[in-house]
């Protein structure tokens, strides 16, 4: 990986911002899980749901706070309210322990937390670095959020025994706040366009979807997305059915869920240090980005087989490397070749309703095609896989669009 001089104190802030980012989500992922698993698969489905229309009540909501703030302060502003609605949950589930509203209101929050601060974090890279830099920089600014995402469950693992689970929200708080600060700083050392900074992040609250579907290229992305979510989704809930079939204690839960993120983290950084930058240089986008649904496919296949706990617990970590490593870096490497504004309204759009929309869509269909039994019906599968055909079909289109724009602005 080559970095200019010019570089290398951004690209340090860069990856600094993105390791606290995740490592804050990473303590508070196992949590979530286990609280899904804790209300049943019944239960899961309807918070999936009321996940999305969250979602569509605070995407128009951010786009109507973003365009009355300059783009600068708009990520300092929502990271400062994600810090102190954790610790609200704090005292909430400190003075109310074992409220099923407070339980069910956080694993919806938490579903909407990620998507905002991970979308927010990448806005702000794809406005701070070239369509160049990117293909160079982002395998190790995504290997930052990486090592986050493997010190988030050391830290869980490490502290849950010690610590409630309740507890491990204020050391996610804290370091959420510290990576405020490093996009603050990143932000300095690299101010972008002249003036580009000033600028109002959207200019209205439909303009993202309206982008979407009328640009060829963010409508592949969208579908991409959306498609990695419903299958993804079907992998997530099959998971939480045999995890309250075999793991009857809370804690053994936290541990196993943060033990499998581990695994994932551990892969997804060595892949990120030695591989992602030479797999999009050397193979281009279009295989980074083929490489996801071919690993649906395998593990679809897989589970139709021998659906138990181990095989969906080692699909999904195949499925989550394969998504951190190549296909992720690669979808953020495309969103350079946007306007300015577009990467804020279009990616905002993309990562949030489109998304949550892919959680949900997924939970109904699981439901209705014999969720009880998940993959061990045959039903799953058979849905599943025209899904990943489909899915293959358009990253390869994906990356078609890619290097037609990318040719164009060159």
């Amino acid at each position: 990986m080559k970095v200019e001089p010019t570089e290398t104190m951004a690209l340090l802030a860069s990856f600094a911002m993105f390791f606290t980012l995740l490592s804050a989500y990473y303590i508070i992922r196992p949590v979530r899980d286990e609280i899904g698993v804790m209300l049943g698969k019944d239960v899961l489905h309807q918070l999936f749901s009321i996940v999305f229309v969250v979602m569509l009540v605070l995407v128009p909501l951010f786009g109507f706070v973003a365009a009355r703030f300059q783009r600068r302060y708009v990520l300092p502003a929502i990271y400062t309210f994600f810090v102190l609605n954790l610790v609200g949950f704090w005292i909430a589930m400190k003075t109310m322990p074992g409220s099923q509203l407070a339980a069910g209101t956080f694993f919806v929050w938490a579903s909407v937390f990620n998507l905002f601060v991970v979308s927010l974090f990448w806005s702000l890279m794809s406005e701070l670095w070239s369509h160049a830099e990117a293909r160079r920089l982002y395998g190790f600014i995504s290997a930052g959020g990486t090592a986050g995402a493997l010190a988030g469950p050391l830290l869980t693992q490490g502290l849950v025994r010690a610590l409630s689970p309740v507890d491990l929200l204020l050391i996610s708080a804290v370091l959420l706040l510290v990576s405020m600060l490093a996009g603050i700083l990143v932000r300095r050392l690299r101010p972008g366009q002249e003036g580009a900074e000033t600028d109002l992040a959207v200019g209205g609250i439909f303009d993202g979807a309206v982008k979407v579907f009328t640009t060829p290229m963010f409508l592949y992305i969208a579908l991409f997305v959306f498609l990695a979510n419903v299958v993804g989704t079907f992998f997530y809930l099959e998971q939480a059915r045999l995890v309250a079939l075999t793991i009857p204690d809370t804690t053994t839960r936290v541990e196993f869920f943060a033990g499998r993120d581990l695994a994932v983290s551990i892969a997804t950084l060595l892949i990120e240090l030695f591989g992602t930058a030479r797999v999009l240089q050397r193979f281009g986008l279009t295989a980074a980005l083929l490489a996801l649904p071919m690993t649906a496919a395998f593990g679809t296949l897989l589970l139709s087989f021998d659906a138990a706990l181990w095989v969906v617990a080692a699909v999904m970590v195949a499925e989550r490397v394969v998504a951190f490593a190549l296909a992720n870096p690669a979808v953020k490497v495309i969103y350079t070749l946007a306007q300015p504004d577009e990467k804020y309204k279009v990616q905002n759009f993309i990562d949030t309703v489109v998304y949550r929309g892919g959680d949900a869509s997924s939970s109904w269909v699981y439901g209705a095609a014999g969720g009880g039994l998940g993959f061990a019906s045959g039903t799953i599968a058979a849905v599943a896989i025209p899904l990943v055909g489909l899915w293959l079909w358009v990253a390869k289109n994906l990356g078609r669009e890619h290097s037609r724009h990318a040719a164009e602005k060159a």
